[in-house]
Order: structure tokens, then sequence, then C-alpha cells
């Protein structure tokens, strides 16, 4: 996705319910970390590894200047051979807690194992974020959910996009946050014209 596709999205999209749906997400998911600051765990489905939208909170982290963003990646098939920062797996929403944030992305809802260890989580304390289908007991699960219903304009992809720029420009309250705001402006265009990233 290129800098002037995005502006044109978000230009197509101001006024809808999609801005300001993705912006209020945004806002839930940064306050949830950084009120809470017991850290933030990003996990997806066995067929759906939300990496992209990991590395891209990454970014945004740095660039905000709000580290409470950078995201724990947990994999179904991570293995302790793997980077360490690609190395979490399942038995780590077991150890969630209160204070911990856990954003579950999923483009058709999670399986029953997963939904367990989410309720375990839940049950732990965690705040718990869905992004994915628009019903389901995931849903039902959420303490907030962003749906991307089938059949839209909207792709997950897209809209994980838009919540993650928007997680990191809310998050910009100070002088020094205002300075850096054209650079970090600067660097976001730059990585939407570059070519994807290798699996993160």
């Amino acid at each position: 996705m290129d800098a002037v596709r995005v502006a044109l999205l978000r230009e197509v999209l101001a006024g809808t319910e999609w801005l300001g749906a993705t912006r209020r997400f945004a806002g839930v998911l940064r306050g949830s970390v950084v009120s809470h600051g017991g850290g933030l765990l990003l996990v997806g489905t066995p067929d759906y590894e939300p990496w992209h939208l990991a590395a891209h909170l990454v970014d945004e982290a740095a660039w905000s200047g709000t580290p409470e963003l950078t995201p724990t990646l947990v994999r179904h098939d991570a293995r302790t051979s793997d980077p360490a920062h690609l190395a979490v797996g399942l038995g780590r929403l077991a150890a969630a807690r209160r204070g911990e944030t856990l954003l579950v992305v999923s483009p058709q809802g999670p399986g029953p194992a997963l939904l367990e260890r989410v309720h375990d989580a839940r049950r732990a304390g965690a705040t718990v974020l869905a992004l994915g289908p628009d019903e389901g007991d995931l849903v039902t699960m959420a303490h907030e959910s962003l749906a991307v219903p089938e059949g839209t304009d909207l792709d997950l992809d897209t809209v994980q996009h838009l919540v993650s720029a928007a997680a990191g420009e809310n998050a910009v309250p100070s002088e020094r946050g205002r300075g850096r705001f054209r650079d970090r402006l600067s660097r976001l265009a730059e990585s939407l014209t570059a070519p994807p990233p290798a699996r993160w």
C-alpha cells in the first residue's frame, strides 16, 4: 500500500463510520496498553498470523514514543530455534494476567482451542480486543472489537494498517512528539511505498 493510496483511502473514508471506528478501536488499544502497562500480546489463528501488524506496531511504538504499543507476537507454530521475537508460543496466553492486553486478529473467527485460551486470559484479568468477524464467540468475549464484515470494500489487512497508524498518531501528546511529527510522517510514507517486509 503506497502513501498516495493511504491518503486517498482516508479521504474516501472521512466522515464515514470506518475511519471513526478504526480510530476509536486504536484509541482503546493505546489506552489499554498505556494505562495498564502490562504489555501487548498479539495473536492470530493457525492459518492467519498477524506478523505484518506486529511489525507496523513496532514502528508506530518507536515513532510515537509509546513503547507500550510494541507487541509480543504469540505464534501457533513457534519453535525454540526461532529468533526470540518469533519464538513465543501459545503457552504465553496461559501466563496472561491483569494489566496485559490481548489483541486477537482473526479473519474467520478463532477455533475452539484458541477461544478457550483467550477466555482463560480474560478470566485472569487481561483486556481482550478483537479484530475480525462481526459476530461469534470472540466478539462476545472481547472487551472491545472492530468488525470487518465480509463483502465490504475494506479487507482485514487494510483495517489493520489503519488501526496501527491511528494508534501511533493518537499517541503524540508531548512537545517532543509534536516536534517529530513531520519526521514520523516522512518515515511512514517511506515504509508504505517500500516493498513488503520479509516475514517479521
